[in-house]
């Protein structure tokens, strides 16, 4: 089920129309009310109370007489009397007996309730409202202008059309009085309508806008909170936080809402805490307080020239607070041996889904790198020194081999070496005999058994060429290992 009742035009889903808040459906839960009295059942005589709560856009929220007794329901769009003249279109937010507590709540009485709801909001009424909110984001922006033009010191933060067309409400912030009656008769002339400045704070317009907060979630006014309380600096002092503006400040520029959520928690822990703990007299000089935990109930404090810090508890600072008030003075300050750290809870749904540490592949590189440094350190230098190394070295085990100790000796210098002597020519070898051509043989005969060897073979192979070539392969291995190769012999 979409919308049409936000300022983007329309087009939302209930999964949320990024309004925040001011589109008026069950997707923005800001002005949403839980009737916690719809599962119990009326009396028989009960007669329903006349009055219904209607939301319109932003945090706006009337009161209206149903003197026809429609029957309503939350979401229900319904017509229902402008103040100005007119008619508008607003959802029903509240009926029933809860309106009787809201009127209660609000202050406000059954006969100051005059304004009336016509009736529920047929298609033609839908359509003519949505035309008109898709003019305000354009008018907006046309007054923006208008008012650049005129010098004024306001800043237009949003305009809320009537649903029959005929009045608009411009909601802006400034700081002091602005004269803007020139700016009423220009946007008059330009947008043929009835035209309502209202000025708000920065909270409201923030609340309106919208936006992300230093949390990370978006801001409280905008999606739930409806009412706006004051924020001093005492609620950042006693709950020990720093009183630096730029933390504490919101996107409105005003102290956080969020600053009086636990305010009340703290305050009541702080009423065990002693007051006027600056410092307290000891022998050994005066011990100064660093911090409090209020939870804990544990003040900690140093002395002037040390660094460590103290911790006691709340029955020994009262107790050294009443020696001092007496005049006496403790030797020392005695150190809180109660307080352990407590180790961190193994919670039992810590590791069922079986994820491993993120650092698991570090440690796994850690140790091969180790494990490899401790190989390199065992092994021995691989380059060979000038000495040639001791006998009986080799047998023994690396491990139990002396190892080298000093710089290894610089290699002197090469000798110089004459020139290469020439080869001596290779003598000419002797021409083989050519062979005679083996006798034709005829076909062989398919099938024919082979002819068996007779008698022994003859010893060194058949082949007298195959020895013929070891024999030179071995003449050539030791003209290779001859330190004389290449000297011509003598004549």
């Amino acid at each position: 089920m979409g919308c049409g009742s936000c300022s983007t035009g329309g087009g939302c889903t209930p999964a949320g129309c990024k309004s925040n808040g001011s589109c008026l459906t069950n997707g923005c839960s800001k002005l949403d009310v839980y009737d916690w009295l719809s599962h119990m059942d009326m009396p028989v005589n009960y007669k329903p109370f006349s009055i219904i709560e209607v939301k319109f856009k932003g945090s706006r929220k009337e009161f209206y007489q149903n003197p026809d007794n429609v029957y309503l329901e939350n979401g229900d769009l319904v017509v229902v009397e402008a103040a100005t003249g007119g008619y508008d279109i607003g959802h029903v937010s509240v009926t029933g007996e809860l309106v009787r507590m809201q009127m209660v709540k609000r202050r406000v009485k059954e006969e100051d309730v005059l304004k009336k709801i016509y009736r529920r909001a047929t298609p033609a009424d839908v359509d003519k409202w949505k035309a008109a909110k898709d003019l305000e984001w354009e008018t907006m922006h046309s007054a923006r202008k208008l008012a650049l033009n005129l010098n004024l010191s306001m800043k237009l933060s949003d305009v809320d059309y009537q649903a029959d067309k005929t009045k608009a409400t411009f909601y802006y912030t400034a700081e002091g009085r602005v004269d803007f009656r020139e700016l009423i008769k220009k946007m008059a002339e330009s947008f043929r309508i009835r035209i309502e400045m209202r000025q708000i704070g920065m909270r409201q317009e923030a609340s309106r806008l919208g936006g992300i907060g230093s949390c990370g979630r978006e801001l409280c006014c905008s999606t739930w909170l409806t009412d706006f309380k004051t924020v001093s600096t005492s609620a950042a002092r006693y709950q020990n936080l720093s009183l630096n503006t730029l933390k504490l400040a919101g996107q409105c520029g005003k102290l956080k809402c969020c600053l009086n959520y636990e305010l009340d928690t703290y305050m009541d822990a702080l009423k065990h805490i002693p007051d006027n703990v600056n410092y307290l007299k000891t022998a050994k000089g005066d011990a100064r307080l660093q911090k409090t935990d209020i939870f804990k109930k544990i003040m900690w404090f140093s002395y002037p020239r040390e660094e460590s810090w103290i911790p006691l508890t709340l029955a020994r600072v009262k107790e050294i607070q009443q020696m001092n008030r007496e005049g006496v003075l403790p030797d020392d300050l005695v150190v809180l041996s109660e307080v352990v750290v407590a180790p961190p809870k193994v919670l039992d749904y810590e590791n069922v889904v079986g994820q491993d540490s993120l650092t698991r592949l570090d440690e796994r590189n850690r140790k091969k790198k180790s494990r490899n440094k401790n190989k390199n350190k065992q092994k021995p230098d691989s380059a060979g020194g000038a000495e040639a190394p001791a006998a009986g070295l080799q047998d023994k085990p690396r491990e139990q081999r002396p190892q080298q100790q000093g710089p290894r000796p610089e290699r002197g210098p090469r000798p110089e070496q004459g020139p290469r002597p020439e080869r001596a020519p290779r003598p000419e070898q002797v021409s083989r005999p050519e062979r005679a051509p083996r006798p034709e043989q005829g076909p062989r005969q398919e099938g024919a058994p082979r002819a068996e060897q007779q008698g022994p073979r003859p010893e060194g192979g058949g082949n007298p060429n195959r020895n013929r070539n070891k024999h030179r392969r071995n003449n050539n291995r030791n003209n290779n290992n001859n330190p004389n190769r290449g000297e011509q012999p003598a004549q």
